[in-house]
This record gives C-alpha cells, sequence and structure tokens, in this order.
C-alpha cells in the first residue's frame, strides 16, 4: 500500500513560488533533527517546524481541529523513530500539486506542505492518527468541503489509499494503451502551445503558464508505471495512424496552431481523465484540473490574438472628459483623430445616465467620423446602448466576465492593472488590453500609489497582450515611458487640455515611432 500522495513518483521540476513560512519550517527542521540529535531529517521534525508559529497556518488548523498544539507537539518530539523525510524538492512538487488541486494556485503555503508530510509515508501518517492528526478531517477544514475529496472510509481509520490500483486484466493493456497514446498527445500539443507563445507572441507569462502545465502532466504520468505504459503501446498496429482528415494539414496562420492544439490538448485531457479513473482516482481528478485550466488559457490565448490583432497599431490612446476639454468635446476628438490617436476613452464620472448616454452617443457619431476606436470608462451599460467598441475596467469594477456578458464576444475589454499580480489575472480573465501605471501624479485623477516606470518595465516584460502606460504621461516625460519600455500610452490632460489637440498628439505619436 502507497500513500494518496506518491512522493517518490513525483516529477521534480523546479518550484516557483514559495511561501517565507515555507522557508523558514524547512530550516526549523533541520535545527529540530539536531536538537533530538537526529542524523537526518525525519517527517516529525518537519511538522514540529511548522508548528513553530504559533499564529501560523498549520498551529491554527489544528486549533480547529480541536486539538491542543502543546500536546501534539509533545508526542511529535517522543516520536523518535519517525520515517526519513523526502528530498525537499520531492516534498515542494506534492505540496504545490495539492495547493493546485484544491486552490489553483501555484504558490506552496504552509499548510499545504503539512499536508503533503502528513501524508508522506503510510505509517507515518496511521501514527499521527492515533494523536488525532487524522488527514482527512484537516483537508476538509482547509478546503471547506462537508467530503473529503481524497479520503475513504479505509482513511479515516488511518489506512491510505493506493495510488495504483490495476482494473480488471483484460481491460489494463486496452487502457493503458489509451493512457500513452493520450499523454504523448498532450504532451505534444502542450509543446506546439508553448513554441506559439514563446515564439510567436513572445508572451512570458503564458509560455510559462503552458510549461508549467506541461510539467505537470508529466509528473502525473510518474503516477502510472512506466513500463505498463510503454508495453501497451502499439504504433505499427494503431488503425488510426491511417485515418486523417483533410482539415488536419490546413494551416494558413500560426494562431490557426495554436487553436487545434488548444482543442487537441483538451481533448487529450479528457481522455485521460476518463481512462486515469480506471486506476486511480486522484489520477482523473489531477487531471480534471488541468482540463480546466486549459480551457482557461485556450480563453486568454484566443482573445489575446485577437485584440493583438485590433490593436496592432494602436499606440496612442486619449481619455476625455467634455468639462476638461479647452474646447468643445467633437472638436477636440477630431483635431486629435488627426494628430494619430487611435482610441478615444469617454470618461465622465459625475454626469446622470441619461445625460451620460446622450454624450456617449455623440461621442459614437464623432469617432465614427473620426475613423477611431470608442471606449466607455467603467460603464458596460452605457458602452452597450451607445454602440461603443468597448469598455474599460477598474479593479473595483465589475468584472470581465459580466461586462463581457453584457457587450459580447466582440467587445473590446480593458482593464487597469498596478500590480503585476494583476496583470496576470486580467490575462486569465480574458482582457483585450491592459492599462498599467499610474506612471506619474496626474491633472485627471488622484492616485494613493504610483508603481512607476519600473512596473511598466516589468509589466511589458511579463505579456505581449496590448499595455498602455497611463497616468501623469505627456510630451515632458514620454521619453522616460519610451525607456522603460511602453510601446502604448494613454493620456488625459495632456490632450485634453492643450490649445492645439493635434499637435499634441502629433508630438506623442512621434516619441512612439521607434517602437
Amino acid at each position: 500500500m502507497e500513500s494518496v500522495f506518491d512522493l517518490d513518483q513525483c516529477g521534480k521540476y523546479q518550484m516557483h513560488q514559495m511561501s517565507p513560512g515555507v522557508e523558514r519550517a524547512v530550516l526549523a527542521a533541520r535545527v529540530w533533527a539536531e536538537r533530538l540529535g537526529s542524523d537526518v531529517c525525519r517527517l516529525a521534525h518537519f511538522v514540529l517546524a511548522l508548528l513553530d508559529e504559533e499564529e501560523g497556518r498549520p498551529a491554527v488548523l489544528i486549533q480547529q481541529a480541536g486539538l491542543s498544539v502543546p500536546l501534539v507537539r509533545e508526542k511529535l518530539i517522543a516520536f523518535h523513530d519517525s520515517p526519513r523525510a523526502p528530498e525537499d524538492t520531492v516534498l515542494f512538487n506534492a505540496a504545490r500539486n495539492w495547493s493546485l488541486n484544491y486552490r489553483h494556485d501555484p504558490e506552496v503555503m504552509t499548510d499545504a506542505l503539512l499536508m503533503t508530510v502528513l501524508r508522506a509515508n503510510p505509517e507515518f501518517e496511521r501514527v499521527i492518527a492515533t494523536y488525532g492528526l487524522n488527514t482527512g478531517h484537516l483537508e476538509r477544514i482547509l478546503t471547506n468541503r462537508n467530503e473529503d475529496p481524497i479520503s475513504s472510509p479505509e482513511q479515516e481509520t488511518g489506512q491510505t489509499v493506493e495510488v495504483f490500483a490495476q482494473p480488471d486484466p483484460v481491460g489494463e493493456i486496452d487502457a493503458a494503451r489509451v493512457l500513452d497514446a493520450n499523454f504523448n498527445r498532450a504532451r505534444e500539443a502542450a509543446r506546439v502551445l508553448e513554441d506559439y507563445c514563446r515564439f510567436s507572441l513572445d508572451d512570458r507569462f503564458l509560455t510559462e503558464q503552458i510549461k508549467e502545465l506541461r510539467h505537470e502532466l508529466a509528473a502525473i504520468s510518474t503516477r502510472l508505471p512506466a513500463s505498463l505504459l510503454l508495453a501497451a503501446r502499439e504504433t505499427r498496429q494503431d488503425v488510426g495512424t491511417s485515418v486523417s482528415t483533410l482539415g488536419e494539414y490546413e494551416r494558413r496562420t500560426p494562431t490557426q496552431v495554436a487553436i487545434a492544439n488548444g482543442k487537441r490538448l483538451q481533448e487529450s485531457l479528457r481522455s485521460l481523465e476518463e481512462f486515469g479513473k480506471l486506476f486511480a482516482p486522484e489520477i482523473g481528478r489531477a487531471l480534471e484540473s488541468l482540463r480546466y485550466r486549459a480551457y482557461t488559457l485556450e480563453r486568454a490565448l484566443n482573445v489575446g490574438s485577437q485584440s493583438r490583432e485590433i490593436l496592432a497599431t494602436a499606440k496612442l490612446y486619449v481619455l476625455l472628459t467634455g468639462a476638461q476639454c479647452q474646447a468643445a468635446l467633437d472638436w477636440t476628438i477630431e483635431r486629435a483623430a488627426a494628430g494619430g490617436v487611435d482610441i478615444v476613452q469617454l470618461r465622465e464620472k459625475s454626469l446622470p445616465d441619461r445625460e451620460l448616454l446622450a454624450r456617449a452617443r455623440n461621442v459614437r457619431r464623432w469617432t465614427r467620423k473620426a475613423g477611431v476606436l470608442f471606449i466607455v470608462n467603467d460603464r458596460p451599460d452605457i458602452a452597450r446602448l451607445s454602440e461603443a467598441d468597448g469598455v474599460h475596467l477598474g479593479q473595483d469594477d465589475l468584472t470581465i466576465k459580466d461586462a463581457r456578458r453584457l457587450l459580447g464576444a466582440e467587445a473590446l475589454i480593458g482593464m487597469s492593472t498596478h500590480t503585476i499580480e494583476q496583470v496576470r489575472q486580467a490575462i486569465l480573465d480574458g482582457a483585450d488590453y491592459l492599462g498599467i501605471g499610474p506612471v506619474f501624479p496626474s491633472n485627471t485623477k488622484a492616485f494613493d500609489h504610483f508603481p512607476g516606470l519600473e512596473f511598466i518595465q516589468k509589466a511589458v516584460a511579463e505579456t505581449s497582450l496590448p499595455a498602455f502606460a497611463l497616468g501623469g504621461v505627456g510630451p515632458e516625460n514620454i521619453e522616460q515611458v519610451v525607456k522603460a519600455g511602453a510601446k502604448r500610452i494613454a493620456v488625459g490632460s495632456a490632450i485634453a487640455m492643450a490649445e492645439d489637440p493635434e499637435q499634441v498628439s502629433r508630438v506623442l505619436r512621434a516619441g512612439l515611432v521607434t517602437i
């Protein structure tokens, strides 16, 4: 019998995110080993280290389970011959898998490491169950579930579940053949998508996301005996190798290649999920989680490809409020467009709804005449009623999902971002473009925090999704913004308050010419 977390078979790929608490616990485990006279670090030492912080997640979890932390600590100290701990990287990878399965987040927190350590060895899990550390109960508390998704009646009594339980002999080879073919197919599709994101989009974030998925898929495959998969492989006798359709060989653009392989990845994951259940339920759950992530990445790739195409030449974006314009709003739009503005956003915070809608409809008419895109700030409803090209949202506005439901698939939806985490979230949520900043103090909006030029540098390095640097940008500082890596800018007062919006637009556009 093996533990649910089969640590010895986990893929050993590089960890990316680890909380400071986990880093401290690893060091503290060594200290506990020395303190208790052990020449190796044992599982009990890791648990003791995780309980060192009285207000840390593991200690709070044990208290929530109705246990006494001092009493648990006392019993662990007395457990002199607890099993030796696996290598750190093996523990981290298993904890990362737990976090991805239950939180859809690759960061390893101390409670995820605790669950991994408690389940690292069947004998250890049985002994600590006598201390009250029932892993199924603890996991239910952590995940707020009524039923533990990976426990069984046997686990509740201290027994563990087999990771690999063969199906009936007749179906074993057939199922393994399906799994082998689809593991290969899914890895190949993921590699194609990774290459597309890396070489065609030059997008660091999406490349990392696909790469992580590919590595996790490889780690899941190690939960099945490699000898079984290879023994089941029979390429020469596979009837599918001679079956094809004309559409399989028709690709006209890199985007079409990515779309086809996104579908291929999802189909393979579904087949893996279903046939994987014949061997172990947790394999099916892990593959289901990957399949949902593939759906999210497909949306990010497709939406991003469309918006990259629509906004390919859009470099200069102006935010206009009627009251702040030096002259009439229609004249300002006309002159700004003549100077090179590509997108006009109507940003009215104080107008009553009826007046706002009337103004938006006028701006729609003027922007059509000028040949520029029209975006409404904050209000998807006004954007829809005025037939705008899209809406721009702030972090506290409606979500991209809700705005998309109102505006449909074709609308452009932008999102203001102030941190790298917000940039990543906006991409996965399906944003068409980003506002990144604020860079400098602005005459049109007050900000409490200025991420500044450093954030611009990080954001443009993170993604190739259209991103407009905003906040106090004007002719006097555009050179700094461009040197930070910005390829697009959004401005407000620099054009709105100018006596000659066309000339200012030309100056700003010229500052972006070298991009």
